[in-house]
């Protein structure tokens, strides 16, 4: 079985599609789903209130609501994904066949892909994969699929502000190799609807800020500022 962990905080609109998706992975595996609440004020509540599907709440921030979902939810594999995410046909299948007791995965994400027009489009995923080859940090919109007994070996995430990704990656990179299952994640471009180049530059900045040792705290009161 996969407990599966959906952190939202106001994702009345972007949960249903996940969620649809997850129905149909059903009938090729074992799921636990978990949808775990930040103090959402929008429709999300009533979107996650679907046969399968759980929904908790639990204090706001994306890495306490995680461990939160993790806690909770039942599986010995964990698979946490972001709730603008869409698991399609071809990301199912890769997912079946590495969670099989031959596949020798103990943490794994998916492909990155963002929904933006082509040039835009090209020119994230790719950044993206850079990063990937010279850092090994993939972002959470890859989701993240590890096996139980390995997430709680090395305490679950972090309980930063931000950058709970970078961190829960490079402790499990300590003790595996985090394997890139051959499918595309397709994650929402809603967030560079204030300028794409802008906010590339922004998450750019913050993760060579976090990986040259500046604390999560101060990037997070720098990016509200």
């Amino acid at each position: 079985m996969i407990g599966v962990v959906i952190p939202t905080l106001n994702e009345g609109r972007s949960l249903g599609p996940l969620l649809d998706d997850l129905r149909q992975l059903r009938t090729s595996v074992s799921l636990d789903v978990v949808v775990v609440d930040g103090g959402s004020t929008d429709g999300t509540w009533a979107t996650a209130m679907v046969p399968g599907v759980r929904i908790l709440a639990a204090p706001r921030g994306r890495a306490r609501q995680l461990n939160a979902g993790a806690r909770a939810a039942r599986g010995e594999w964990l698979l946490f994904l972001h709730a603008d995410v869409r698991l399609a046909t071809e990301a199912q299948r890769a997912l079946v066949a590495a969670v099989q007791p031959t596949s020798g995965v103990g943490a794994a994400v998916f492909r990155f892909a963002i929904d933006l027009p082509w040039f835009w489009k090209q020119f994230i995923e790719v950044g993206q994969r850079v990063r990937e080859v010279l850092w090994g940090l993939p972002y959470g919109d890859q989701g993240l699929l590890v096996r139980r007994e390995l997430f709680e070996s090395v305490g679950g995430f972090p309980e930063l502000p931000l950058m709970e990704d970078v961190a829960i990656i490079r402790l499990l990179r300590q003790r595996t190799a985090i394997r890139r299952l051959p499918a595309p994640l397709l994650t929402s471009g809603r967030r560079y609807l204030d300028g794409i180049v802008r906010t590339w530059l922004r998450h750019t900045a913050l993760i060579t800020l976090y990986y040259m040792g500046v604390s999560a705290d101060r990037l997070a009161r720098w990016r509200h500022a």
